[in-house]
């Protein structure tokens, strides 16, 4: 009897971790499968607009100039309902910004959703929201640094979207963010995207292929050991950041190596690193040396110089799709796939 349960025993620990092995690979093997791609706009689409996060307060005229954009470019706008509500920090209760976040992801007439601001509030809703119609009727994600924790979210979900300007840069002149508007056209229409960045001689030079994922610093950091964090292996980190001590940036990248983020990553594109503020007592390097210090370890390509982020130049990425890394000391280039 003994001798039939020991059998026993060993089949069923045999079938039930070989089955999770099989499934584990399965996993990984999906980490590296091309992501969902939404459809291009087109004329006559619709973009919806909301604020997942900060208030808008006296921002009205800078979503106007939004929606006189998309009219421009053919499109049809839809502002929702709570846009313009304040709850202290932020554009509405955490109810009512997921409402209205919820209701053009299930839109089927929405083709794209389009973030007026940044700031902070976006990863207080991320559990709150259904993903299901969504997923079925993928359709563009736009917006940075808060943005970023729905990138994450969505970019798990296995769908692509677009890191680029939201409504509140359109508070100056349109020809100070010419190039800022030109690729987020043509992130949005489906346009070849790539970029030759100027050269520094802190780059690490090499060459990389790999999904580019990423966005704010602090959001890929408040990310680590939910299921919104992402997996980095065999993808082109990208990375920007503003208002932050350099002691912040380097704990915040010592906490992501420790996670295991920098593990298997092909290669890190560094962007715009804005406002760095000035500690009592001083880091000693330059926010490139940092990084390049904190990243030693690992023989990946480095590119600085990528003009995405908090400046007026901040240029579309679209986040999930491949990309090809050239970096040397006097040029990178990146060269989206075309879907």
């Amino acid at each position: 009897m003994h001798k039939y349960l020991l059998t026993l025993s060993l089949f069923c620990s045999v079938f039930f971790f070989g089955k999770n092995l099989a499934l584990a690979q399965n996993k990984t093997t999906n980490l590296n499968m091309s992501l969902k791609q939404p459809p291009y706009l087109k004329p006559g689409d619709t973009v919806a607009i909301v604020a997942p996060s900060g208030v808008l307060k006296n921002r009205t005229e800078e979503v106007n100039k939004a929606k006189t954009l998309l009219k421009s470019w053919g499109l049809h706008a839809v502002v929702g309902k709570h846009v313009f509500s304040q709850d202290n920090h932020f554009a509405g209760t955490d109810d009512e910004r997921c409402e209205d976040l919820q209701k053009a992801m299930d839109d089927p007439t929405i083709s794209a959703i389009w973030c007026a601001r940044g700031g902070y509030g976006t990863v207080r809703v991320l559990d709150k929201l259904n993903w299901e119609k969504f997923y079925k009727n993928p359709k563009w994600l736009i917006g940075y640094s808060d943005i970023t924790a729905l990138h994450s979210q969505i970019h798990n979900e296995g769908i692509e979207t677009i890191h680029a300007m939201m409504c509140t840069s359109l508070n100056k002149d349109y020809t100070t963010i010419a190039e800022t508007i030109s690729t987020f056209k043509d992130a949005l229409f489906g346009k070849p995207i790539s970029y030759t960045l100027k050269g520094s001689n802190y780059n690490k030079p090499g060459a990389a292929k790999g999904q580019i994922v990423g966005g704010n610093l602090t959001l890929l950091h408040t990310m680590l050991g939910s299921n919104t964090s992402i997996d980095t292996s065999g993808k082109i980190l990208f990375i920007e950041e503003i208002g932050e001590y350099k002691y912040h940036i380097d704990r915040m990248l010592q906490s992501l190596k420790r996670a295991g983020y920098f593990k298997n990553c092909k290669g890190v594109i560094v962007g715009d690193m804005s406002k760095m503020r000035k500690n009592t007592t001083p880091w000693g390097s330059s926010i490139e040396q940092l990084i390049l210090d904190a990243l030693a370890e690992y023989n990946f390509p480095i590119a600085f110089n990528m003009p995405a982020g908090h400046e007026k130049d901040n240029r579309a990425l679209i986040l999930g799709r491949s990309v090809d890394l050239n970096v040397d000391i006097s040029n990178s280039s990146i060269i989206f796939s075309t879907n």
